[in-house]
């Protein structure tokens, strides 16, 4: 009976580590400085693409937009962050 209890205890651990996360996306690197660049506010849609790209972290510096103007398209849809 012993057996049939490890048995199972195993095949569930075995169950349990094959349900891991393992993102098949690239790694997106979080800005080598505080600043954001110039390339992100050429369009509504490359400043909604960075933005996205943006990893959550409550240990990186927090971006400097003091001079950021996001920018804005009255013909363009808007973009899903």
């Amino acid at each position: 009976m012993k057996l049939n209890h490890i048995l199972i205890a195993l095949g569930l651990a075995a169950t349990l580590a094959a349900c891991g996360d393992n993102p098949q996306t690239a790694e997106v690197t979080p800005p080598a400085s505080n600043e954001v660049p110039a390339s992100a506010t050429a369009s509504p849609r490359a400043y909604a693409s960075f933005a996205a790209s943006l990893t959550k972290s409550d240990t990186q510096d927090p971006l400097d937009v003091n001079k950021v103007t996001p920018p804005t398209s009255e013909t363009e849809e808007p973009q899903a962050i």
